[in-house]
């Protein structure tokens, strides 16, 4: 039952440190472990995510030992008290799937819809809160465009299928749940959406700004929220496709009532006309951190300055707080929920056996900051998850990033307290940001 990634991983070079995630942080056997460490943290509410190709190994066949496991997990987490906030695709397309086509075939959006129903089925009101997708920019635009991510394909108009495939299948997957759970079933979706800046105030700038924002952010919350891929969207790609693969009623299937929308956030971008080409082509290319975005035609995104991640990100929390407000202005009914936010460091183990990452405390504690900014404005935001609990495998960067607030020792699985984990224990059990040499 390998997923996309098992696949991309055995390639040579995809991945930094010739890793794969088969084992990562090992919570499929440590949950127990993990749900006792969330309890320290006295956190309320946990993101995890379903494996599609453990539920659906092949075509038509369904693993009831997975479907068990996640109801031992989510019964763990209940009796913990802590909110199962489930993910139905975290990017591990089956390779069975990817091989009939993959997010560029139609039907692929179909067979989502069943697997949801499935675990509808299974968990039913387990579950507080469903959401569709992670991140279906990455999936379509690194997955399908630039091919930094799984499966590896560099085109712009395999790129474009996966998008609308991508919101179709969330569309399809909010009325599967739904007909299996009624109308009180809590549905979201979970969007990076890049916040970014023109790099001046000219026209050429804000105007080049509009339009990636219009290639990154609005193929998506057009269609899922206001039923309409924005014209300029379309006419722009005239070169690339005719978008025939959007058949009618789609926009209407792909438009759901969500309970919220789940936004991810780690930096900004600063954005610059590039004179003499069209805003047009979508143009992906591969960044220095792997991960970046594709650049979009016209455009160019300037290096990032200031003291930058271990990710070579920027840290920019005015972007979070606008980012909050700009949604919830234009979209004034949709509650917001911040469903990652955090940041890779190097980090050491100090002599005391600690883990002492004062810039990710730093990091968390400016950025809370940003979103309690957001609500004085008036956005209106409900929950704030950090990314992540645990170290893990970081995708094209293997294990050589870490996010974790709790450090995990990949030789031995040892779980390792940051600082960062002690700032936020304090944090979420007190609802206050703890004070200056709190850690001290």
């Amino acid at each position: 039952m390998p997923s996309i990634w098992d696949t991309y991983c055995e390639q040579p070079g995809n991945i930094v440190d010739h890793s794969s995630g088969a084992v990562a942080c090992d919570q499929y056997h440590r949950y127990a472990e993990d749900i006792g460490l969330m309890k320290q943290l006295g956190v309320s509410a946990y993101r995890l995510s379903i494996a599609w190709p453990r539920i659906v190994p092949e075509p038509g066949k369904v693993n009831d030992k997975g479907i068990e496991h996640y109801v031992r997990l989510l019964d763990a987490l209940r009796d913990a008290d802590i909110k199962p906030v489930v993910t139905l695709y975290h990017w591990d397309l089956p390779q069975w799937a990817q091989d009939r086509g993959g997010w560029e075939n139609r039907d692929v959006s179909q067979w989502f819809a069943e697997y949801a129903a499935i675990m509808a089925h299974a968990l039913g009101e387990k579950v507080d809160t469903w959401t569709t997708l992670n991140e279906p920019f990455c999936v379509a635009f690194l997955g399908y465009g630039s091919g930094v991510h799984a499966p590896g394909i560099s085109s712009d108009l395999a790129a474009l299928k996966a998008v609308h495939h991508l919101n179709l299948a969330h569309g399809l997957a909010v009325e599967a749940v739904r007909a299996e759970l009624g109308d009180g079933a809590r549905l979201s979706v979970t969007l990076n959406l890049p916040m970014a800046y023109p790099a001046s105030d000219s026209a050429a700038d804000r105007e080049a700004t509009e339009h990636r924002n219009l290639m990154t952010r609005d193929v998506f919350l057009g269609p899922m929220i206001e039923g309409r891929y924005d014209p300029r969207i379309i006419e722009r790609t005239r070169a690339i496709t005719d978008w025939s693969f959007v058949h009618d009623g789609d926009l209407a299937v792909i438009r759901q009532r969500l309970a919220n929308l789940g936004v991810n956030f780690y930096s900004t971008d600063t954005v610059r006309r590039r004179p003499g080409i069209p805003l047009n082509a979508l143009e992906p290319r591969v960044g220095r951190d792997r991960e970046a975005i594709p650049a979009v035609g016209g455009t160019e995104t300037l290096a990032p300055t200031g003291e930058l991640t271990a990710m070579g990100w920027n840290q920019d929390p005015r972007g979070l707080t606008d980012l909050l407000v700009g949604l919830s202005r234009r979209f004034p009914d949709l509650p917001l929920v911040v469903t990652e936010n955090g940041s890779a460091w190097d980090d050491e183990v100090g002599d005391d056996g600690l883990v002492h990452d004062a810039m990710r405390v730093s990091y968390l504690e400016r950025h809370i900051k940003a979103v309690a900014e957001a609500l004085r404005q008036g956005a209106d935001v409900r929950g704030y998850y950090a990314w992540s609990l645990l170290d893990n495998f970081e995708w094209a960067w293997g294990y050589t990033k870490r996010f974790g607030l709790i450090r995990v020792d990949y030789g031995t699985q040892r779980r390792i307290w940051k600082d960062s984990a002690r700032w936020y224990s304090k944090l979420v059990q007190s609802g206050v940001i703890p004070p200056d040499g709190y850690l001290q």
